[in-house]
């Protein structure tokens, strides 16, 4: 059976096709060129939705430097809604295929989700690769923006067993191995919500069934995670923290949200985690959208695939 695109995600790729030639897609293991095309889209798809700070008049932001492994500063926003103080909070991880994506870029999603539910956020400027980090550096980046919050719970009122942590592509295959790593090393960690996580390095061959849709290529995943995992790529040198799809229990793991499209290359290697999860008696809701492409929602906030989303996400959070 055929797949069938979204008649709104349809309609947005139309319109963008439209508007003139599009670039060739980058080369493998040409990272360069990823970054600065996943850093026009990122800023594209932010001008979609209110611009940050005066769209969110109730939320206020504050920078903080976090010391990660081997002594690295990296930067953590923090972003709160006045007059709201749930006792909960999210840690979050942007996505960017490991090698694109900052704070700044990500600032109207953080909001958006700090408004619409009072949680507050933190927002992780973790190292990219392979020029800021490789292997295990990202998700240790975010994992001590995790350590740092729950050293600031009293002052910033929040609970250190209501702390969850979250994050989109990249960034939700960081988030996963944060949760991992809490596991590990006896960190309370309330929740993980993963969307449409990179999970898996060894997810490299093409299914022309989806080739069609795809908005993140196989190639692209070679290169994010060769970028990544440099000589370790392909092999059982691979840490599980870095490929949360390799670890070889999830006993222990935090409670989960996964979500991904039909029609995206990660829907295989989501719905496993999830399987496994669930097959460990985590509790774990799986969302698998249908006609959906990757980050559907990002390019189409509007769209009721991208409403329905944002309510179920929102149901999430708030019920931390």
């Amino acid at each position: 059976m055929a797949f069938t695109l979204d008649p709104e995600l349809a309609a947005v790729l139309q319109a963008l096709a439209e508007q003139g030639d599009p670039a060739p897609p980058p080369e493998r293991d040409d990272w360069r060129t990823l970054r600065a095309r996943g850093v026009a889209s990122m800023r594209w798809m932010a001008s979609l939705l209110p611009a940050y700070p005066s769209g969110y008049p109730l939320v206020k932001a504050s920078s903080h430097k976090v010391r990660s492994g081997g002594g690295a500063e990296i930067l953590v926003r923090w972003y709160e809604r006045a007059g709201s103080a749930p006792g909960s909070a999210v840690v979050y991880a942007h996505g960017g295929g490991m090698v694109a994506g900052s704070v700044d870029l990500y600032d109207a999603v953080v909001a958006g989700y700090v408004q619409a539910t009072g949680v507050p956020f933190l927002s992780v400027d973790y190292r990219l690769a392979p020029d800021g980090a490789t292997g295990t550096g990202p998700v240790e980046d975010v994992f001590a923006a995790l350590s740092w919050l729950g050293g600031q719970a009293a002052a910033l009122k929040v609970d250190p067993r209501r702390i969850a942590v979250m994050g989109d592509s990249a960034g939700g295959g960081l988030a996963a191995g944060v949760a991992i790593l809490a596991r590990d090393r006896g960190v309370p960690l309330a929740h993980q919500a993963l969307l449409y996580p990179m999970l898996d390095d060894r997810n490299l061959t093409p299914d022309p069934r989806l080739t069609p849709y795809v908005a993140w290529t196989w190639d692209d995943n070679w290169t994010g995670w060769h970028a990544l995992l440099g000589t370790a790529f392909g092999t059982d040198d691979v840490p599980e923290v870095a490929a949360p799809a390799r670890v070889a229990t999830v006993e222990g793991l935090a409670p989960a949200y996964v979500e991904v499209g039909e029609l995206d290359i990660f829907r295989a290697e989501a719905v496993g985690y999830a399987q496994r999860l669930a097959e460990a008696d985590i509790p774990a809701e799986l969302h698998v959208h249908g006609g959906a492409i990757h980050e559907y929602d990002r390019l189409a906030p509007a769209s009721r695939l991208g409403r329905r989303a944002m309510e179920d996400r929102k149901r999430v959070i708030s019920s931390l």
